[in-house]
């Protein structure tokens, strides 16, 4: 599981427990400038041929955690319960999306989505 945390102009992603080992990350810092949206998804793509997985760990369609080569780019994974999985979609970085587990899916996306600069209000 994943924890998010966001202070100033940059989002936290601390991957907790032995996810850390499994993803071998323990953290992940993103400029909020760098995140095109946030969205739940409890149905992630987790199967035999859906990715190359570059580092981490896996069990088809129950656990992953790692960086992975999918859709044409890196993308880091932390889920092991589907249904509490979210996906950013990142520009500018490493990895051009994150697809991990939170403790509550809805207001992780929220909680993200009201903070980046597209959807400030003017003021």
């Amino acid at each position: 599981m994943v924890e998010i945390s966001i202070q100033d102009d940059r989002i936290a992603f601390e991957i907790e427990g032995w996810d850390n080992l499994w993803s071998l990350r323990s953290r992940l810092e993103i400029p909020l400038a760098h995140i095109t949206g946030a969205s739940a998804d409890p149905h992630p793509a987790m199967g035999w041929f859906e990715g190359l997985k570059l580092a981490g760990t896996d069990i088809p369609n129950i656990f992953r955690a790692g960086t992975y080569y999918q859709d044409g780019g890196f993308v880091f994974w932390d889920v092991r319960h589907p249904a509490k999985t979210i996906v950013i979609d990142l520009t500018h970085e490493h990895y051009a999306k994150l697809v991990i587990e939170v403790a509550d899916p809805n207001a992780a996306v929220d909680l993200i989505n009201r903070r980046l600069p597209s959807q400030a209000l003017p003021g």
